[in-house]
């Protein structure tokens, strides 16, 4: 069924722009240098997977520890496609009217006030409350139109005309009774508002899903998806990826600044530093005007790369068997 009335409006992060199905390109290859041109480095198995689900038009669920580059994977593809990036940020309760379409009853409300006079003149012929109610439902349609509707980043995405990108960040911490609400979604890009009928995508969104294994995702969702897991970088990657985001960095701090990342990833934290916080990490730096690692500056700008104290406490213990410093 296709909904009549005024066009719906879309709260989207970028401005739509007619895509192909190739936006990444024929082959795995041309993926990697399409993300990396748009300020993503992949790996080869995330170059893969993702040009496979962009291929397939399947969901991609990429699962890994917070901070490894998840939600990137979604901006890059909304760089590289040109398509909106549409985002549902989960958590728990999180319902389907928050997620779908919400109505607008205050609006609604409004609209009967000033047409009431138009309703009375209706009525006004009824001999009974039966009859007055078939006047009233014969109307219906009236109330319950676009005009009305309030989309949400599940139906904004499903009625994008040109395809958009869908993230569902973190639906490990979305109920189980969510996740079965998005089966129908991921299997037939398809939404029912029972006043409206049902929507059809017309160009199928690639919709990203990320999840860090707060809890076990159902099986349901995992088979409508491919899957990828992202864990923290090599240093030869880290160090590409920290170059791409700050390329005036010296070569030199560049590398001493991931081996000691690396190597603090080793120790018993409570947070393992993301690559998020190797960047920010590396922009102090830079701020600072740092052209190498020592003892004192790594002491006093450890709080841009670690976020709680115990970790802090302990990596300050443990700073002689760490690589990457130069001495004081």
């Amino acid at each position: 069924m296709t909904p009549q009335g005024a066009s719906l409006r879309y709260n989207i992060l970028m401005d739509t722009t007619t895509t192909t199905h190739e936006a990444l390109g024929a082959s795995v290859d041309d993926a990697a240098q399409r993300l990396a041109a748009a300020g993503y480095v992949p790996s080869p198995e995330i170059a893969t997977v993702t040009w496979l689900a962009t291929q397939l038009e399947r969901p991609l669920l990429v699962e890994g520890p917070a901070g490894v580059g998840k939600t990137s994977i979604a901006a890059a593809l909304a760089r590289v496609s040109g398509r909106p990036l549409i985002r549902l940020q989960c958590y728990e309760g999180l319902d389907e009217a928050k997620a779908l379409y919400e109505w607008e009853y205050a609006k609604q409300l409004l609209y009967t006030q000033l047409v009431r006079d138009q309703v009375s003149a209706r009525l006004a012929d009824a001999t009974s409350i039966e009859e007055a109610m078939e006047i009233i439902a014969a109307d219906e349609s009236a109330f319950f139109h676009e005009r009305f509707l309030l989309p949400r980043p599940l139906l904004q995405a499903i009625r994008e005309p040109h395809g958009a990108i869908l993230l569902i960040d973190e639906i490990d911490k979305a109920d189980a009774e969510f996740e079965a609400f998005l089966l129908e979604l991921l299997s037939d890009f398809q939404v029912t508002i029972p006043e409206l009928g049902t929507f059809h995508a017309e160009v199928r969104p690639w919709v990203v899903l990320t999840s860090n294994r707060a809890r076990e995702l159902s099986e349901a969702l995992k088979r409508r998806c491919l899957h990828l897991y992202i864990d923290f970088p090599d240093q030869a990657r880290e160090r590409e990826i920290v170059a791409t985001h700050l390329p005036e960095l010296p070569d030199q701090l560049n590398a001493a600044l991931v081996a000691f990342v690396q190597g603090v990833r080793e120790l018993d934290l409570r947070k393992l530093p993301s690559i998020s916080e190797s960047i920010d990490w590396a922009r102090a730096l830079l701020v600072l005007g740092a052209e190498r690692l020592d003892p004192r500056l790594v002491q006093e700008t450890l709080g841009a790369l670690l976020k709680y104290e115990e970790d802090r406490d302990l990596v300050s213990e443990r700073l002689d068997e760490l690589p990457g410093l130069a001495p004081q």
